[in-house]
Formats: C-alpha cells, structure tokens, sequence
C-alpha cells in the first residue's frame, strides 16, 4: 500500500517538535509540530503490562532520569514518570492518536524487540494494531526489523508500512551479528514484506540498494536531517526527511 499523498507536503519533525520543555516524543512536542503542520515521527515501545507507548528508548535513564526499562515498567508508571525538561511522562499510542485525530501524517516506528533484529516479536505489533483500529488519519509503520514489518502486514494490513534502514554499522548494531549486518544493509526484504518506502540514513543514500529500490517506484524518506543544507543534499535523492534541531522553510 502506498504512502498517502499527505506524507510529501511537508517534512516530518522527529519524535515530534521538541526542544526547550517539550522532550522528544512528548506530549508537547507531539501537539507543537501539529500547531505548525509538521508530519511526525515517533517510536513506540511496549510496556511491561502490554501497551504500545510512544518512547524512543529501552532504558529509562537518559530521558527520565530513573532506572530500569519500559519493558519492565507498567503503562501507568510510564505515563506517570515526567519526563526530563517537560511535564508529562510518555504517552500511550492511544493518547498521541486521539490527540493528532488525523491533522498532520503520522510516522510510527516499532522499536525491534528481538534484540538482533531477528524473528522473537510479536506483542508490540498486535499492541500497535490495536491502537491503530479506527483510526482515520494519514500514518504509516516502519521498522529497522523486516519480522516487525512483515507482522504488520497481517495484523493492520490497511497500513502502509516501510522498512528503516542504514548501512548498519558494527558500533551502531553491536548486539547484531556481522552476518545479519551485511545482510539488511542489501534491504533484501522489501518485496517480502510487502513494504512501499523505506527510511534510510541520510549519509548512506548513495547507498546502490537505495537506487535500485527508486527506480522501482519505491518511496525514499530519509532520518535524520539537521540543517538546510543536508536537507539540500538529501532532497536529490529522498522524497521526503525527517528533521530535529533546526526549522525548514
């Protein structure tokens, strides 16, 4: 399923519109980039009780200050923990979704759950599908882990989906295999999953894989862009961006 023609208006604000007291992925950044147009682009996690809640990270350390993981933490705890610099803890999809109710795109990425990019997922997927039921808006799903991918295509299979990817270097991927490096750095699953776009690594877009999926119509969104001139640069090749830390015209 293609992306709707929606995701090519503008660019996508990354974990939302964060900055000064709006942390990434919160509340405030979510309804700061919906206030200015902006797409967005988020992560989701799935809590210890089951939830699809929109945070980046598998430790809770670096964005709330606490220990232990969204794993092993309960939705409400999730939710009740502020997060650093803001005044609200991390949202369940259900919330973000009520709270865009379809005015701006809506990028969801599912963090891997396996560990090595590998087949053990499962319950976050049937989380996300949940949340998205009914939902009317313009979004797709996306995943580093083609197994995510794949399982979205049968649980929400109305949902656009893609596949995130880069060059999958050994110090960014440390708990993946060389092996399993090389190989999704081919994007060898496109096709399989039933996938329309990719998001790629803005530095690795030369990337022969990345052309070779263009010329096939596939839609090339690229992550993640800091200034106007990587935008420049990344515009020759993707049909859209995903930014932070700057403003696009």
């Amino acid at each position: 399923m293609s992306l709707p023609s929606g995701f090519f208006k503008r660019p996508f604000a990354h974990r939302g519109l964060h900055g000064s007291a709006r942390p990434e992925n919160s509340r405030e950044a979510i309804a700061a980039a919906v206030a200015q147009g902006f797409g967005i682009e988020l992560d989701v996690q799935m809590s210890r009780d089951g939830r699809a809640m929109v945070f980046h990270d598998y430790g809770l350390a670096r964005l709330t200050g606490e220990s232990g993981t969204v794993q092993t933490t309960d939705a409400e705890r999730l939710a009740a923990l502020p997060l650093i610099g803001g005044q609200t803890g991390a949202p369940p999809l259900e919330d973000i979704l009520a709270a865009v109710a379809g005015r701006v795109p809506l990028l969801i990425e599912i963090k891997d759950q396996d560990g090595a990019l590998g087949p053990d997922i499962g319950r976050l997927e049937d989380a996300v599908a949940t949340a998205l039921s009914g939902y009317e808006g313009p979004l797709a799903v996306m995943s580093f882990n083609p197994h995510s991918v794949a399982a979205m295509a049968s649980r929400a299979p109305q949902v656009p989906r893609g596949i995130v990817t880069c060059a999958f270097a050994a110090e960014a991927w440390p708990s993946v295999s060389e092996a399993r490096r090389a190989e999704l750095a081919r994007i060898p699953d496109f096709e399989r999953v039933g996938a329309s776009f990719i998001s790629h690594h803005h530095v690795d877009l030369a990337n022969p894989a990345v052309a070779g999926l263009k010329a096939r119509g596939a839609s090339i969104l690229c992550w993640t862009i800091r200034s106007p001139e990587e935008a420049r640069a990344a515009r020759a090749i993707a049909d859209q961006i995903t930014f932070e830390g700057y403003h696009p015209a």
